[in-house]
């Protein structure tokens, strides 16, 4: 198997978990991060069986177990009465059914960015990429914001996320982002501490709770706090006040009461806004885009960084099983292509009908949907597309 230079842009979930496949197949990898010091950016998230999968090849699964929360249901109920119109649990899948991993995104970045210090992988700090170009051999170079030029690596890996300058603009932002916080998890409130549990009113507002776990060297159990909201609407927030929102909240779901009481700023609360985009041509000479830099979409199915973990594995066994780089990087996007496809769907599919201003779509959601979920096959059918194992991802992958 040839060894190769490779340069990695980005320090986020995907950028490492590149760094570590390649670096224990013999490559040479260099890490390139915008800030001073890597740090993660973000609230919480969910790892899936996918995502599990490829921790576990990197030797991390059971120091996530230990640090993050093992989720085993997704519950969301409509309205002051609490109709239940979403509730899927992974043993729908059968006997060897997985489960979810809540954890914040700061402590799937340490686990990582650890992993990557020990194994002594370069990583050069304070380089804001602007752009890069092919050399007339296939080597590719970047270029930084300060003027200066990297030198020519045979491979740029583009892990830079949906606002990538490694790839041209393409889709759309979507209408409704989040407000995320994480707080302390509100012991003995009626929370389930092994469930992603949503509040919903139509599809213009939903609140949610997920657990988290615990950061690294800490004990004290986080919750990762959501609310939905328009990003043209964040001013209208901010006016209306914390006490005014609070207030919202709690009519809607009077169990949040102790969450809100941990908001004391509008401050504890990151708006994150999302996009839907698929580059159509991933790979190019001497450079590829995997994770949001690829494919970029809203969070409702929670694939971002399971599909990301996914593009990271799949280059690797292709750059192990191949004679070339552009071999190698067109056999990545092959396996790849199919399940990023789906899941782009999917998520376009439903992400209306709980992140929109439709009044028709929650109203078929919570009157139609919602108690035909709950019946065999549909109980199957979305415990796999939570998962991320609709498409059959990981046996191309060998994993």
């Amino acid at each position: 198997m040839p060894r190769y230079d490779i340069a990695i842009a980005g320090c986020g979930p995907a950028g490492l978990a590149t760094a570590l496949l390649l670096h224990r197949d013999g490559h040479r990898v260099t890490l390139f991060e915008r800030f001073n010091t890597p740090r993660p950016v973000g609230s919480g998230l969910m790892i899936q069986p996918t995502g599990f999968a490829v921790l576990r090849e990197l030797g991390l699964a059971q120091k996530l177990l230990d640090h993050g929360a093992r989720i085993a249901r997704l519950h969301g109920q409509a309205g002051q009465r609490g109709r239940v119109v979403l509730d899927v649990r992974y043993t729908a899948l059968g006997r060897r059914a997985g489960f979810g991993i809540g954890v914040h995104r700061a402590t799937l970045f340490a686990l990582l960015h650890d992993a990557v210090v020990a194994a002594g992988i370069p990583v050069q700090t304070g380089c804001a990429i602007t752009g890069s170009e092919a050399a007339s051999d296939g080597r590719r170079r970047l270029s930084l914001e300060d003027g200066r030029r990297t030198p020519c690596f045979d491979l740029v890996v583009d892990a830079l996320g949906t606002r990538t300058p490694l790839a041209p603009p393409c889709g759309r932002a979507l209408v409704y982002g989040a407000l995320w916080g994480t707080l302390a998890w509100p012991e003995g409130t009626g929370f389930d501490p092994a469930a992603l549990e949503q509040r919903y009113n139509r599809a213009s507002v939903m609140v949610g709770v997920l657990p988290v776990g615990r950061f690294p060297g800490g004990t004290q159990a986080q919750a990762a706090f959501f609310w939905s909201i328009r990003a043209d609407r964040l001013a209208a927030w901010r006016a209306v006040g914390l006490d005014g929102w609070k207030a919202q909240v709690e009519t809607l779901w009077p169990m949040t009461r102790p969450l809100l009481s941990q908001i004391d700023t509008p401050d504890q609360l990151t708006f994150a806004g999302y996009a839907h985009r698929t580059l159509p041509t991933p790979a190019e000479t001497g450079l590829i885009h995997i994770g949001d830099a690829w494919h970029s979409a809203s969070p409702q199915l929670g694939q971002g960084a399971n599909m990301a973990l996914l593009d990271a594995y799949a280059l690797a066994i292709a750059l192990r099983h191949s004679e070339d780089i552009p071999t190698a990087l067109a056999e990545a996007v092959r396996m790849r292509r199919s399940h990023v496809r789906l899941y782009q769907a999917l998520t376009a599919l439903f992400t209306p009908v709980y992140q929109s201003d439709s009044r028709l779509l929650p109203l078929i959601r919570d009157r139609l949907v919602g108690p035909l979920s709950r019946l065999w096959p549909a109980t199957r059918i979305q415990a796999a597309m939570v998962s991320g194992l609709v498409g059959d991802p990981m046996t191309p992958l060998g994993l």
